[in-house]
């Protein structure tokens, strides 16, 4: 990283460690929404809404790079905020061909005036059953069976069998949604079904490439890089609490075995930093083994995430599997991470395919 994305990192991270307390977060999971209040606007001010925005238009004018480490933030502090469908929204505004509607897009982003969740529909999402959206004429027709709905979203970017990405206002009439009860209680999700809904269709400039195969790169990535920060979080936990838990009058960090477990979990989390660097600067600048490297990141810190969640709460003994310590919302996270957008096998099916070992 250059100096200037590690400054934007630790400054995220400096406000998250002093406004996202454990307490905070586990009131707000809890029905307390409105407690997230002030989080929301101090990331807002530090630029949350408008890192993809072109400074003309009102915005940082960073890239995706930029994006993942602060998406490693919002895992590691388990933050009850999500952003992706803001910024896969600012990665087709960008794309545009009509430069007026793009103008006016970028904006509302900068200006938080829209929130977007996301209903991706094709194929490689690995969504269940025989669903998925068709557009007929400018109506949308079809369902989503699980699409991101961050709090307070007011448009969904919706992506079609086809490829085709639309803008639809989440009150449009014939969009019925039921929300969906997962284990991660910090994010939001809901079940769409679309009875010909009236959408904005974008159109881009041509010779963009796959546009639905990057957003998809781009929501893998970041996925990737939150269950980084939750893992790196849930390892300093355990060793924090084996510094100060003691058996035999001694701290169990004494203890080889305690020892050997922090010691594999670190070993196993630091090489998938530079895994999912190379796979956010790819992706970033539009190359073409960013669609493989989001599938290898997001698989590999899928087990690792998993193996570190568990040998944390093993570290932690009785106590780590209840609530008193908040541990579980870290746990609980990974694990949704780790099935959205493809589990681990259904991704590296997918690389094996994109690089021709597999028909």
């Amino acid at each position: 990283m250059s100096n200037d994305q590690r400054l934007l990192q630790e400054a995220v991270s400096q406000f998250l460690a002093a406004e996202a307390k454990l307490d905070v977060i586990q009131r707000a999971v809890e029905g307390g929404d409105d407690l997230l209040a002030p989080m929301r606007m101090g990331l807002s001010e530090l630029g949350l809404n408008a890192l993809l925005i072109p400074e003309d238009e009102g915005g940082l004018g960073l890239g995706f790079f930029e994006v993942a480490l602060i998406q490693q933030m919002l895992g590691r502090f388990v933050v009850p905020i999500d952003m992706s469908g803001n910024v896969l929204a600012a990665l087709v505004f960008r794309r545009m061909r009509d430069t007026a509607a793009r103008s006016a897009w970028l904006r509302k982003l900068a200006a938080g005036e829209a929130v977007f969740g996301l209903a991706l529909s094709t194929p490689a999402a690995a969504r269940r059953g025989a669903s998925g959206v068709q557009s007929r004429g400018e109506a949308l027709h079809g369902s989503v069976p699980f699409a991101q709905l961050p709090v307070g979203a007011t448009h969904l970017l919706v992506v079609d069998e086809a490829g085709c990405s639309w803008v639809a206002d989440i009150a449009s009439e014939g969009l019925l949604m039921t929300p969906l009860e997962t284990i991660d209680r910090t994010r939001s999700f809901a079940s769409l079904t679309l009875e010909g809904i009236v959408a904005e269709r974008i159109v881009t400039e041509p010779g963009g490439g796959d546009l639905a195969g990057e957003l998809l790169a781009f929501i893998r990535i970041l996925i990737a890089a939150d269950t980084l920060g939750a893992a790196e979080r849930m390892i300093e936990a355990a060793v924090q609490y084996s510094l100060e838990r003691k058996q035999f009058g001694v701290p169990i960090a004494s203890f080889q075995a305690v020892k050997h477990m922090c010691a594999e979990m670190a070993a196993r989390v630091e090489p998938c930093k530079a895994l999912l660097w190379h796979a956010a600067f790819v992706a970033a600048n539009g190359m073409p083994e960013g669609p493989v490297m989001a599938c290898l990141a997001k698989s590999h810190l899928s087990d690792v995430g998993r193996f570190v969640a568990r040998t944390s709460t093993e570290v932690h003994g009785g106590m780590g599997f209840t609530d008193a310590l908040g541990l579980h919302l870290w746990f609980k996270r990974i694990g949704m991470n780790r099935q959205l957008f493809g589990g681990p096998e259904f991704l590296r099916t997918e690389a094996a395919r994109m690089q021709g070992w597999t028909s």
